[in-house]
């Protein structure tokens, strides 16, 4: 018998006079004057058999395996579970008719948001853009006659985005935000090119869910 078979994987052998202590890693026993039987770790907590094993050769086992071989049991108990799934209640909605929930945390299209006032919240220091792992924000700032600081340009290329979140973590006056919104599909590059009058109208459109959104989710932030 060789090493390879001696030394094979994943079964363990006991060590019959030899202090009883478990071998792991092989799979056949050495001839009768040996030391070593095979012992399958039923009672070994922590370790599954996965090797294949023998087939049974008792008369109920044989029955078993010529009864789905000739009738296609398992066939048949696979259309019994179909025919079962018939007279439950389907899973699938009538979208776009009807929509399934959505989590606060739920990352979908980006907006601009503005304080109650109708002032944008966003003052330019570019954390967004920054943090940014695929350069999908471009911005542009100057100085306002009233000393504050706000964007002249606020680009996101929608097509580079990975929704990752980094860009609403790092703002700090939630200005930033990826919205409920995840229908926004286009038929051309172009269209998913947003500038701050495209951010800032999405955030005016989508404020109230965006609103409640932050407040469910706020304990966690």
């Amino acid at each position: 018998m060789s090493l390879a078979k001696i030394f094979s994987v994943t079964s363990r052998v006991r060590a019959i006079n030899s202090s009883s202590c478990v071998i792991r890693h092989a799979q056949y026993s050495t001839p009768s004057e040996g030391k070593l039987e095979k012992v399958y770790p039923t009672d070994v907590p922590g370790y599954k058999y996965v090797n294949a094993e023998d087939p049974d050769m008792s008369f109920k086992a044989m029955t078993d395996r010529a009864a789905q071989t000739m009738f296609w049991t398992e066939l048949i108990r696979g259309f019994a579970v179909t025919f079962a799934h018939i007279f439950k209640e389907p899973a699938t909605i009538n979208y776009p008719f009807e929509k399934g929930p959505l989590s606060p945390r739920f990352r979908g299209e980006h907006a601009l948001r503005r304080y109650p006032s109708g002032e944008e919240r966003c003052i330019a220091c570019k954390l967004c853009e920054a943090i940014c792992p695929a350069q999908a924000i471009t911005i542009e700032a100057e100085e306002r006659a009233d000393g504050s600081r706000r964007t002249t340009r606020y680009d996101i290329d929608m097509t580079k985005c990975i929704y990752c979140g980094f860009c609403q973590e790092a703002c700090p006056v939630d200005a930033i935000v990826e919205g409920p919104n995840f229908e926004f599909s286009t038929e051309t590059h172009e269209e998913l090119l947003y500038n701050k009058e495209k951010l800032l109208t999405n955030g005016d459109k989508w404020e109230s869910e965006i609103a409640a959104n932050i407040k469910a989710d706020h304990l966690y932030r």
